[in-house]
């Protein structure tokens, strides 16, 4: 079992904060996906239309990421939030990437709803996850670039466990070592607001959208929510 905690100097920062916690279980990532195949497609085909487009750093749910990251001396027109680059790219390319079934579908989620999304390969965790500030020691190790080692700015919020940064600038980046692939079995995907009050209604439909894009491909899946009120969730 993997613990999930908000730290309180997080907490008390960024009070309005609602992070889902989608584990998924057993999940089957070498079959075909057609409902996320086709969640992609409605995308790409709603934005040739023009009747969708992805949120921009004009839309508050990407403001207030720049706002935060901002808070910890990130600046978010050079490490954008994961959910603002990909809607950029989105808008500039017309598409979506396709990585593997489990991570097309927290993008779609992601880019739909406006929302940062995550994921981690439980198998390869150490110890409990902690969102907490940087004390600059930690080591990271970014998705696609196994052979970099970088130290996260003392201050800076990420996702560690016990042998390292999960997720730099909060949500900016993945790590390598847990990152998700067509052999991963056992995953939480993650999605995140700093503004419950206004956008927490989003939130539970991209957890129930992605949940749902999940349940064929998966022996049990489950949503687990944190707060300010209630920090921590195990998996």
């Amino acid at each position: 079992m993997t613990a999930f905690r908000i730290g309180p100097a997080v907490a008390d920062a960024f009070p309005d904060t609602l992070i889902a916690l989608v584990t998924a279980t057993g999940l089957r990532g070498h079959e075909p996906w057609p409902d996320t195949a086709a969640a992609l497609a409605d995308l790409e085909q709603q934005l040739e239309a023009g009747t969708w487009q992805p949120a921009d750093e004009t839309d508050p749910r990407i403001e207030a990421w720049h706002t935060a990251y901002r808070s910890f001396g990130t600046n978010p027109r050079r490490i954008r939030p994961s959910v603002d680059a990909l809607g950029r790219r989105m808008a500039k390319k017309g598409t979506l990437p396709r990585i593997n079934p489990a991570v097309d579908s927290y993008n779609a989620a992601s880019v739909r709803h406006g929302l940062p999304a995550g994921a981690f390969d439980l198998d390869h965790l150490t110890g409990d996850v902690d969102i907490r500030y940087a004390d600059g020691s930690e080591e990271f190790t970014p998705l696609g670039e196994p052979g970099t080692i970088e130290n996260p700015k003392p201050g800076e919020i990420i996702y560690a466990d016990a042998t390292g940064v999960l997720t730099r600038h909060w949500n900016h980046r993945d790590a390598h070592r847990t990152r998700v692939t067509e052999d991963s079995t056992h995953v939480a995907f993650v999605l995140e607001t700093l503004h419950a009050t206004r956008d927490g209604h989003l939130l539970k439909m991209a957890a129930e959208e992605l949940q749902g894009l999940l349940i064929p491909h998966t022996a049990q899946t489950r949503v687990h929510y944190l707060d300010a009120a209630q920090p921590e969730a195990t998996v």
